[in-house]
């Protein structure tokens, strides 16, 4: 067992567990009939009821808001509060907790291989959270959900976090943990060709930098799964206006995040920091991911369109009723179930391609 992946509930999140678990229990007709009372957004999509009730939440509930209080406390409710909204997995054959080494110290890590029989290829995870909350921990049941869909071996990575380290930090560390997973893959009986890229968000902006970064190594991702990224620094766009409150990562947040992993404006339009300003011809195959109702929706919009653009091959998913998060929300969303099923079955079948 991963003792750091490991979240022990308070008495509070377990009582919001139990809550949460009884609304993704809720019957079909009646989430038909509150879906009809949902806001609409200015496509046309309609707010998923569970959606709208952590929204709600966020803004009333202590703990569930993505910065609720400082930053060592944020980092500690995320953990919480990702956990008690969480799919329950059995123990994995292999939960290695490591250390990767870096120039800039180890950088703590953990690999996940859900059975004995071996595993198709290898996956890079890089957890969202603004760069400045989440962990290993918070986004343990996804990176589980996404070893079982896909059938390879997940390696899910800490780097390190703004505001005791900012930018260009994370990158360097998400870099290296590529370079070390490649390294190492053979000694874990895998073939270092099948290593894929993931992340959501701040994870999902370094997905996308790392495919860049290292597009001259000796072996590349096979694939990049991008879920809702931060794309674009230097640009708000509609969706950011539309959606600033109530629907759990608020317009407020998203500036605090910028100026604290970014402190000075000079970078935003760094290719490290918004990767839809880098060189995007000859990168892997990228499933993307963006939710109807979530701020980044537009930015996550424009990059798979200037990857398409630069002639990379791209599958876009729009899952309409959505907000951000919702992927580690498996306990009571189907459509997080099913979309994380869908980007292992990408990483799945980038990895049988390679030859």
């Amino acid at each position: 067992m991963s003792r750091a992946t490991a979240v022990r509930l308070s008495l509070r999140s377990r009582a919001q567990r139990s809550a949460l678990r009884a609304l993704g229990r809720m019957p079909g007709a009646a989430h038909s009939a509150l879906s009809r009372a949902m806001r609409v957004n200015s496509d046309g999509e309609r707010l998923a009821p569970e959606m709208a009730a952590i929204g709600a939440a966020a803004q009333y509930v202590p703990g569930v808001a993505l910065m609720s209080g400082t930053v060592p406390e944020a980092r500690v409710a995320l953990d919480q509060s990702s956990t008690a909204m969480a799919q329950a997995f059995e123990p994995f054959a292999v939960e290695e907790d490591l250390l990767i080494p870096s120039d800039a110290g180890p950088i703590p890590a953990t690999r996940y291989r859900v059975d004995t029989a071996g595993a198709r290829g290898l996956i890079v995870f890089y957890h969202g959270g603004g760069f400045v909350v989440g962990s290993r921990a918070s986004h343990d049941s996804l990176v589980r959900a996404l070893a079982v869909a896909s059938g390879a071996d997940v390696l899910s990575v800490d780097y390190r976090l703004a505001p005791e380290h900012v930018f260009p930090a994370a990158v360097d560390d998400a870099v290296a943990a590529y370079r070390y997973a490649v390294s190492r893959a053979q000694d874990w009986g895998l073939d270092p060709r099948k290593t894929a890229i993931a992340g959501d968000s701040a994870g999902g902006n370094l997905s996308a930098v790392v495919a860049q970064q290292v597009r001259d190594d000796a072996i590349q991702p096979c694939a990049q799964l991008l879920i809702y990224p931060v794309a674009d620094f230097s640009h708000e766009r509609a969706s950011r206006r539309e959606f600033a409150t109530g629907l759990f990562l608020t317009g407020e947040e998203i500036d605090y995040f910028r100026d604290t992993y970014v402190p000075s404006a000079d970078d935003y339009d760094d290719p490290r920091v918004s990767p839809i300003a880098g060189r995007l011809d000859g990168l892997p195959p990228a499933h993307i991911v963006v939710g109807g109702f979530d701020p980044l929706r537009d930015e996550g919009i424009d990059y798979a369109e200037a990857l398409e653009r630069a002639g990379v091959t791209v599958t876009l998913e729009r899952a309409s009723g959505m907000i951000h998060g919702f992927v580690n929300m498996g306990l009571i969303s189907p459509t997080a179930r099913a979309v994380v099923a869908r980007l292992g079955e990408a990483a799945a079948k980038a990895m049988d391609a390679v030859n």
